[in-house]
């Protein structure tokens, strides 16, 4: 008995020897400290000797990770990690217009505005049913195409997606037209004869339910209409000649905010139809104060097409985003806490977007600071380009800037120019830009 207890001692003593030379080598291997940037932390990743890797049912972890992205992470193989604050490319949906021909519909689109990307190429979708299938091309980094051997009198329904290489990152609204036969005109005697097609432009799109849409033709007011409960304008404007024309689009929610112009140059074709769809107004933008006590809500509110979904960027550099939705009748509104902003002054704009795919362009920029004591908004007049504070931007505004165009600026008119133009103490191109830009008509 006395040599079988030590036969025992002696197995345990060696299996114990075994275990901790086992625990020795396996601690070099299997690691669970943090590793951290200034972006993340990975809390106690362990990495397993055997197949390099720690696994879950959901993921798996690889010991060797390399950087391809900003805020992004792979593994040489299967998998991402994600890390902080992420960073995704958008861009505005161009707005598509097209005008038949003989034959040929030519179309015309406005440039897609990335963010975080360029836009690199376009493609072209056509269909004879509308909302397709569409059959597509690749047009390259342009903002026009003809597209021939059509068939006269068939309607075809045309739709531009914009890419930033093979990335798709918006479209625009789908927009038709019917090629037609070349008509010739002819005469009799009798004064009778066959009169030539009108001339028409259509612009539809999404703007404000019961708002007002504005239609400007080389800067003064042609036409209007009000936008219906499901978001969805349209104007229509004959009586044309064929030719050049600057058309711009704006609106104006129920406060009588207004939105940013969007321009839209044309050349109209004799007798030809021109429809401009896939028109996304930028949302309207205000804020309860100009003067923020640092730790208190700004309010920021305004209005955009219906249930759209609402980015706002507070940017100081840093570019803060956040996001809310507008309502049933396109209101909007967030209450932002300034306690991580530090003292000094921000600008804050909005963008909003229908079902991920459709994105609208950027609101005024409006600025606010962050300071000691809250200062409300003095409503009124609109921020910029109004200069003889009517709440309109247009030919008098003009007239007044051509004024004091090359001249030395008065002491009282140096102040007005500090705030409603570009602050600094001249009249020149830069500010006739801004008038532009906020025009009303």
């Amino acid at each position: 008995m006395t040599g079988k207890r030590r036969s025992r001692k002696k197995i345990i003593s060696r299996a114990l020897i075994v275990l901790i030379i086992l625990a020795s080598v396996l601690s070099s291997w299997v690691s669970a400290e943090e590793f951290s940037s200034t972006n993340f932390i990975l809390r106690d990743p362990v990495i397993t000797p055997a197949s390099g890797f720690s696994s879950s049912a959901n993921f798996q972890y690889f010991s060797n990770t390399g950087q391809t992205a900003t805020g992004e992470a792979t593994s040489p193989t299967s998998y991402i990690v994600y890390s902080g604050f992420l960073y995704f490319a958008t861009s505005t949906s161009p707005v598509l217009s097209a005008t038949a021909g003989d034959s040929q519909v030519s179309l015309s689109w406005t440039e897609a505005i990335g963010t975080l990307a360029n836009i690199t190429n376009y493609q072209l979708g056509i269909a004879t049913a509308s909302g397709g299938p569409y059959t597509y091309q690749s047009l390259g980094n342009v903002y026009s195409y003809t597209k021939t051997g059509l068939t006269n009198g068939t309607a075809y329904y045309f739709i531009i997606k914009a890419y930033a290489n093979t990335l798709s990152l918006s479209q625009s609204g789908e927009s038709a037209a019917t090629p037609v036969a070349t008509a010739v005109s002819t005469t009799s005697t009798g004064g009778g004869g066959i009169s030539a097609p009108a001339t028409l432009v259509n612009f539809s799109g999404w703007a404000y339910p019961y708002s007002n849409v504005i239609l400007l033709k080389d800067a003064q007011v042609a036409a209007m209409t009000i936008v219906g409960a499901d978001s969805n304008f349209t104007i229509n404007l004959t009586g044309l000649a064929g030719g050049s024309y600057v058309f711009s689009v704006y609106a104006r929610d129920e406060d009588n905010r207004r939105s940013p112009l969007q321009n839209f140059p044309l050349v109209l074709k004799a007798g030809a139809t021109t429809n401009v769809s896939g028109i996304f107004i930028a949302p309207t933008i205000t804020l309860d104060k100009s003067e923020v006590k640092r730790g208190d809500n700004l309010a920021i509110s305004g209005y955009s097409a219906a249930n759209s979904n609402i980015t706002i960027t507070i940017d100081a550099g840093s570019g803060l985003i956040v996001q809310t939705k507008a309502n049933k009748v396109g209101a909007y509104s967030y209450n932002f806490d300034t306690s991580s902003l530090d003292y000094g002054t921000y600008n804050v704009k909005s963008r909003a977007s229908i079902n991920n795919q459709f994105i609208s362009g950027v609101s005024f920029i409006l600025n606010f600071k962050v300071s000691t004591r809250n200062a409300p908004v003095e409503i009124g007049t609109l921020a910029k380009g109004d200069l003889n504070n009517d709440n309109y931007v247009n030919l008098i505004d003009f007239s007044i800037a051509a004024y004091w165009y090359g001249r030395v600026l008065s002491s009282d008119f140096r102040e007005i120019e500090k705030e409603k133009l570009n602050g600094d103490g001249l009249i020149n191109l830069v500010d006739f830009s801004i008038l532009g830009y906020y025009w009303t008509g």
